[in-house]
């Protein structure tokens, strides 16, 4: 892990790229390429030896176009140790290809199982950011802390998130703020922190806000300056490059948004289906990847 603090690795990658484009590796195997499926049995091994294909593949095509992979741990997790065993070369593949890596695990527990879980996505597997549960607290995140302070690692706190049953506990009103927004403060302190600024003003300590809420999102990069945002919830949940344009500064910096069907899979349906299909499923993710992070750039300030 290099020592260079995230928020400017981040900004570097996005820069090199063209774009601010995170491809979520969110693996489902009904939906791969029946190539993919039928080279490999249907038990936990060969569906994970599919998904390690597929991902393999994804990787080539995207790592050119994009600076950031995000792979959703419980997808992995859900094939038991044949699934963790394909996350950790997921991660090694992308960071081979010299991809960021955010490991999508939403972690957030105390002490001694913190530290595990920090030991586990950053050490072991070698993720350069997490997304993380703030619910128990500024002691819970400390071990994730001390990593992108020491290790130049970074991390997203869950704000505002994409989910429609988000307002169930997020939009709770406390006194005269909302839930969401009481986090954002604590959030602004934290990220402040020694040793968690980067050189242009960015911290490693990030924020997760969907951008299926775009009013939500243009409050809360007032409230956190200098936090970057990762926005879930472009395209198969409904957000487009307009609604994601108020996650970024004047500039166009500090946001990374993220796809995951639309581009691992938007060749099963729609126009790619039509131009490429299963038969060109590569070229579809390619087109997809690039279709979007063209939107986003239009979108964004000129010069950005």
């Amino acid at each position: 892990m290099s020592a260079a603090n995230f928020a400017d690795r981040l900004l570097e990658a996005c820069a090199a790229k063209g774009g601010p484009v995170c491809v979520g590796l969110d693996p489902r195997w009904e939906d791969l390429p029946e190539r993919i499926r039928k080279g490999h049995g249907e038990d936990a091994e060969g569906r994970a030896a599919s998904f390690l294909e597929f991902h393999r593949a994804v990787l080539d095509v995207v790592a050119p176009i994009v600076p950031v992979v995000k792979p959703n741990v419980a997808f992995f997790e859900a094939l038991g140790a044949a699934g963790f065993r394909c996350y950790l070369e997921t991660v090694a593949s992308a960071r081979e290809k010299g991809l960021l890596v955010i490991g999508d695990v939403k972690r957030g527990d105390l002490g001694s199982t913190a530290e595990a879980y920090a030991q586990a996505h950053y050490d072991g597997a070698g993720c350069d950011a997490l997304t993380l549960s703030p619910y128990l607290g500024l002691d819970s995140l400390e071990p994730f802390l001390l990593r992108c302070r020491e290790k130049g690692c970074g991390a997203f706190v869950l704000v505002k998130t994409s989910n429609p049953g988000s307002a169930d506990l997020q939009d709770l009103e406390v006194g005269n703020l909302r839930v969401f927004e009481e986090v954002a403060i604590l959030l602004r302190g934290w990220a402040a922190g020694p040793g968690l600024v980067g050189t242009r003003g960015w911290s490693s300590l990030g924020a997760v806000v969907g951008a299926t809420h775009p009013k939500e999102v243009a409050a809360l990069r007032g409230m956190l300056p200098g936090v970057p945002f990762l926005v879930p919830g472009y395209g198969a949940q409904g957000g487009t490059a307009r609604d994601c344009v108020v996650a970024f500064d004047s500039r166009g910096e500090g946001a990374i948004v993220n796809s995951s069907r639309g581009i691992l899979f938007g060749w099963r349906k729609g126009p790619l289906a039509e131009r490429h299909g299963e038969a060109r499923w590569e070229r579809a993710v390619e087109e997809a990847a690039l279709e979007m992070r063209e939107a986003l750039r239009a979108s964004l300030p000129k010069g950005s």
